[in-house]
């Protein structure tokens, strides 16, 4: 899939919720679903500067790809970056630097988190970008 067709897939997974308490327990969930991170990979390296929460983003290589996985040590965290790992996973360095993600305005997500939590997901979207474009370097 595109990083486009998983945006608007997450968009009209949103839009069955009639509320942001029902939003949060969606996002809650889809932290359960995250893949692992492996706890070698909770290093001070891959910690995400300027989130409130502790934030570990592990990038690899494979082939034409990215490859994404992270964790976090708060729940809601968690399922923002297990949606932005959803997007941006298994796609390629120069779709990862030419799309924008227009389901976080979309589906109201950052008005509805605090600054604090609101400059964090700033932070993870600009981190796994300079893995795209460190990669693209390559």
């Amino acid at each position: 899939m595109t990083i486009k067709e998983i945006q608007e897939e997450i968009i009209e997974e949103f839009e069955m919720f009639d509320d942001w308490m029902q939003k949060y327990e969606y996002l809650i969930e889809l932290s359960k679903d995250i893949p692992l991170l492996e706890e070698s990979h909770k290093l001070d390296e891959n910690l995400i500067k300027g989130c409130q929460s502790k934030v570990w983003l592990q990038a690899s290589k494979e082939g034409e790809t990215v490859r994404f996985t992270a964790d976090s040590d708060a729940i809601i965290t968690k399922g923002i970056v297990a949606l932005l790992v959803r997007v941006y996973d298994q796609q390629k360095s120069k779709d990862i630097l030419a799309n924008e993600l227009h389901f976080i305005d979309a589906i109201g997500l950052k008005e509805h988190l605090s600054m604090t939590r609101s400059n964090g997901l700033v932070s993870m979207i600009k981190q796994m970008k300079f893995y795209a474009l460190a990669f693209q370097a390559k």
